[in-house]
């Protein structure tokens, strides 16, 4: 299963029950749990211990004790996330572009964010922002001024996100197909824009779905691990 862009938060209690509802309602079917960045709407501290995060590691614990496996991998809100979290459960942290084959074809997942490459402010702010001593001296903050920083983040975050004229900047066709040589399939989410792309050459681009509080649904998608056959791809949508 994939999924991307729950932005979870202490301020958005419907996304994180929603969230919990699907580690229960799958956790008896030893499945893979692939989670393609934004999982959190700001992270800073791996050893984050908030009382709101606290039902969120147990459930993660309780689903990887029951015979599944996590894989994440950092999204544009939590790229400070690190393999220190996902050790509290047992899961991996991916690198930002993981290559994977399902059925003989070679799949790239990533985020998203690198492929809008047009949205030019943010590709700048990014390579700043991730810089190794600059996300070094991030990471070696004091919790406290780590906590007011992503109070800041979020509340940015909230004032972008209802502004009128708010719309996430889509990926670079251009260079998307440059990316999509040798990959038979690119999946990935950021773009808050569900779809499926076929390419002339037989190759697919595949976009999950942001978690949607008003709605309570997400674009997602599922494949059958045990298929002998390939079967179309289709997105479901998961209601909380």
């Amino acid at each position: 299963m994939f999924i991307a862009d729950l932005h979870l938060s202490c301020e958005h209690p419907r996304l994180t029950r929603g969230f919990l509802s699907l580690l229960n309602t799958y956790k008896t079917q030893a499945i893979d749990l692939y989670i393609l960045g934004d999982w959190f709407n700001a992270w800073l501290d791996d050893q984050d211990d908030s009382e709101w995060l606290i039902p969120i590691v147990t459930a993660l614990q309780d689903f990887t004790h029951s015979g599944n496996q996590i894989f994440a991998l950092v999204g544009n809100r939590d790229f400070v996330l690190g393999q220190g979290f996902l050790d509290r459960f047992g899961g991996v942290l991916l690198p930002e572009s993981y290559l994977w084959q399902h059925q003989g074809k070679i799949w790239r997942l990533e985020h998203g964010d690198a492929l809008c490459t047009d949205d030019i402010a943010y590709q700048r702010f990014k390579r700043i922002i991730r810089h190794p001593w600059l996300l070094g001296s991030l990471k070696r903050l004091p919790f406290h001024i780590k906590q007011r920083i992503a109070h800041i983040l979020r509340r940015k975050s909230r004032q972008r996100q209802t502004h009128k004229h708010y719309q996430p900047v889509d990926v670079n066709k251009a260079y998307v197909r440059e990316q999509m040589q040798g990959v038979d399939v690119l999946l990935h989410g950021h773009t808050h824009r569900p779809e499926i792309e076929y390419f002339e050459n037989g190759s697919v681009r595949i976009v999950l779905g942001d978690w949607r509080e008003e709605t309570g649904e997400a674009q997602i998608l599922w494949l059958d691990a045990q298929a002998t056959q390939p079967a179309p791809i289709q997105l479901s949508t998961w209601h909380f």
